[in-house]
């Protein structure tokens, strides 16, 4: 993904259906215990339900309060409790249950912990999860359009439920850093926004497909409810920054303690930090070394900065304006789909399409959305392009079209959607550990340059620039969390939020705009950016594993058996699949 670090993909459509018994695999206990997780999950969370492509709870909102946290641990307790009888009937069955155990054990640590009532950040909180579910809700038919409008007119109640939350956790001592309020706010403003703001736009934007208009009884619902939406975003905003920021700490460093919990949230795997972060050291100047060389390539002499500005002032790697970047993105996904189909990957049926979409918001980020279970809704890429920006490089962002899609994200999520004889409704359409997943993504980058995909220096230079930005990313994050030393070659003295950014605007080469949303998100969601590449890290050390067993016992590796076998796992914690792949 990209910077949403969490994927959006999808369930059953037909909830009078049961799971049909897969070839070779029954439904077995396992199962049983998983796709009735997976149900009660959507029960509790409808706008979940709709992300995922789940019919029947197009207008509702899950309980964001207290009691909603108490009613999700309840409900991931029993399923733990029903776990402890199961015995597995084949190795699919043992990746369940080692999967589910180590995903649930870790959310009622978490819940444990106090802080996911407290959560706030820039990204990947309520604030920004309760607007997002728009994104993926249809807007053809009349029905459609009264579904987003009857669930514009929840947002106020998911919302209160929300600030409850933040209140409760607030009188337990447990509040997000002021930075991060801060900008939660600046978003609840844009979202509220009269005329401007993403809820007016949708109820003047609102027409059927084909551009018809609305009946008038459905136009005058959805201006209602947007209204509402747009009021109680605003009374969010207020909330935080009248009550919430008077008691956030300006401290961004959150610990050890919660750090190490973090971590292996979104690595599914225990990792030392200390020498975590002493590799990220080394492979930045590793891929720094790598860049120079690819520099000199680019123009003899030059320096990094340099052989960078000559791509840039190349008029055949540039695009201007947002259609001309989704055509690029569109072109260049349909030509990776068609080599990659049938030789290096399994690409079958409607895994075939992938649809590159502009972000209606102007967040920063790119990030990927899986298809629906009956793939109505296709994979989709996005790009959330920051006001004011409509230049882009072609160079700069070849790699991140292979990372968003194939053989990246929309590989590894349709394959899981796909795979319905092999994965229970957990394992293909809720289990989501960002190590794996991003980890995957930025494997799948390095691939198409063995592959010879970023042969042209320009186009393997973006793709380095990306791989630097990860390690640069577990320098700053595990650095700035755990308060470490900087290294030599970035400053002295131990890391702050200060230091880091300055450390940021020399590896990361993005646009202001970007780096302010990137630096925010790395304070203000600890552990999930290091995950991309230790868990690229993680990838690459399993396929060596599996290399060296295949060159002892005399076989020839397969990379495309590799490959095939680890993405039918769908998406579990790496530690789960390690012990699934590596005898």
């Amino acid at each position: 993904m990209s910077v949403w670090g969490a994927r959006l993909v999808s369930v059953t459509q037909n909830t009078d259906k049961t799971t049909e018994h897969p070839k070779g695999h029954e439904v077995s206990a396992a199962d049983a215990v998983a796709n009735d997780f997976t149900r009660r999950l959507l029960e509790l969370d409808p706008a979940l339900a709709t992300e995922l492509g789940h019919p029947g709870h197009e207008t509702e909102y899950g309980d964001n309060s207290p009691a909603g946290h108490e009613a999700h641990v309840a409900l991931v307790r029993e399923t733990l409790a029903a776990l402890d009888g199961v015995r597995g009937a084949d190795e699919i069955d043992d990746v369940t249950i080692d999967a589910m155990r180590e995903r649930l054990g870790l959310e009622v640590e978490r819940h444990e912990s106090g802080w996911v009532a407290a959560e706030l950040n820039n990204i990947h909180s309520p604030a920004q999860r309760i607007r997002a579910v728009f994104d993926l809700m249809p807007t053809d038919t009349e029905e459609q359009w009264r579904h987003i409008a009857g669930r514009a007119a929840n947002v106020p109640g998911a919302l209160e439920g929300y600030l409850a939350s933040l209140r409760a956790a607030a009188d337990d001592g447990k509040v997000a850093a002021a930075r991060q309020v801060r900008a939660v706010v600046g978003q609840c403003r844009k979202y509220a926004a009269s005329g401007t703001g993403f809820f007016a736009q949708l109820a003047a934007g609102a027409a059927l497909d084909g551009g018809a208009r609305l009946p008038a009884d459905v136009a005058e619902a959805l201006g209602q409810g947007c209204s509402a939406a747009s009021a109680a975003y605003a009374g969010l905003a207020d909330f935080l920054e009248d009550e919430l920021l008077p008691q956030a700490p300006e401290k961004d460093a959150v610990g050890r303690e919660r750090y190490a919990l973090e971590s292996r949230r979104f690595l599914g795997a225990v990792v030392d930090l200390e020498e975590t972060y002493a590799w990220g050291v080394a492979e930045l100047d590793r891929i720094i070394a790598e860049q120079e060389a690819v520099a000199e390539q680019i123009k003899p002499g030059a320096t990094i900065a340099e052989a960078k500005a000559a791509l840039n002032a190349d008029p055949g790697r540039q695009l201007k304006g947002t259609d001309a970047l989704k055509a690029w993105m569109q072109g260049l996904s349909n030509r990776a789909v068609a080599d990659l189909a049938g030789t290096h990957f399994e690409i079958v049926g409607p895994m075939l399409e992938l649809e590159c979409m502009i972000s209606p918001t102007q967040d920063g980020g790119i990030y990927y959305t899986a298809p629906s279970d009956d793939f109505s809704r296709p994979g989709r890429m996005w790009w959330s392009v920051p006001e004011g920006e409509d230049t882009f490089t072609t160079w700069a962002e070849t790699s991140t079209v292979y990372h968003e899609g194939v053989p990246g994200h929309h590989l590894q999520c349709a394959t899981a959607v796909y795979r319905r004889e092999l994965l229970n409704d957990w394992r293909r359409n809720i289990c989501w550990v960002s190590g794996h997943g991003e980890g995957w993504a930025l494997y799948a980058e390095r691939l198409m340059d063995e592959l010879g995909y970023l042969a042209d220096p320009g186009d393997r230079m973006g793709m380095l620039d990306g791989q630097r930005m990860r390690a640069a990313r577990v320098v700053f994050d595990i650095g700035v969390h755990l308060e470490l030393e900087v290294p030599g070659r970035w400053g002295s003295g131990t890391w702050t939020a200060e230091k880091g950014y300055e450390f940021l605007k020399k590896n990361l080469d993005i646009s202001e705009g970007q780096l302010d949303f990137e630096f925010h998100r790395y304070l203000g969601w600890p552990g999930q950016a290091p995950s991309y590449k230790v868990g690229q890290r993680l990838w690459e050390q399993i396929r060596a594993e599996l290399k060296a067993q295949a060159e002892a016992e005399g076989r020839e590796f397969s990379l495309k058996a590799f490959h095939t076998r680890a993405l039918n796992l769908g998406s579990v914690g790496l530690d789960t699949l390690r012990r699934a792949l590596v005898a």
